[in-house]
């Protein structure tokens, strides 16, 4: 049987009082009524996924506590581009009351803000599992990647098409420009081509 989001957490965080209450502070966060792809669901798989490539880290553990804050502040719309730093900055806050030592507490942090742009630089294997766990998805099959660009869309609801289809294509494309979607091998292997496949495809339909 799959374990609960909460099993998970205090597996990682331990069980005091301070871990339950942040473990269901975080649980709450992704669970707002305004989200849309970044609920509960894409947490349990950023986490399947860090459990998938983690051998690969250099500090594992750093990486899932990364997953669960990466987007544990959310604003859809225009305010979208605080959520990871203001997501950072709530682990910096709330990660040191678990008695996690700076370092760690940093790094988190560190990971946290890079799913800006997910563009982990060689040698970064933590950033490598964290990037290859949170972009997963675009590898997925089409019916999977085409839920989740609907789910992306519903997120920016507020925003007229002829501003959000310009800008959605412009970070697609961003994506495409790096050198690699992903970097650990076994995620390279299972999801590089079909990701790419799948942005120029979206970007050829935000396009018409």
């Amino acid at each position: 049987m799959a374990k609960s989001l909460h099993e998970r957490w205090l597996e990682l965080a331990g069980i005091t009082p301070e871990s339950i209450r942040l473990g269901d502070d975080l649980v709450a966060r992704w669970s707002e009524p305004h989200r849309r792809y970044h609920t509960l669901e894409h947490l349990t798989r950023v986490l399947d996924g860090v459990d998938e490539f983690g051998d690969h880290a250099d500090d594992v553990a750093a990486v899932r506590y990364a997953a669960w804050f990466h987007d544990a502040v959310y604003d859809g719309g225009e305010s979208s581009a605080d959520n990871e730093e203001l997501s950072a900055r709530l682990a910096e806050d709330e990660l040191p009351t678990l008695q996690l030592p700076d370092d760690r507490v940093g790094e988190v942090a560190r990971l946290v803000r890079l799913t800006k742009g997910h563009a982990a630089d060689d040698g970064d294997r933590n950033g490598a599992v964290l990037c290859d766990a949170d972009l997963a998805v675009l590898g997925g099959d089409a019916d999977d990647y085409a839920a989740y660009a609907q789910a992306i869309r519903q997120e920016y609801a507020e925003i007229p098409d002829d501003l959000f289809r310009p800008g959605r294509a412009a970070v697609l494309r961003g994506l495409l420009e790096l050198p690699a979607l992903f970097r650990t091998p076994v995620a390279v292997e299972r999801y590089e081509e079909r990701a790419r496949a799948n942005l120029a495809a979206e970007i050829a339909e935000l396009e018409r």
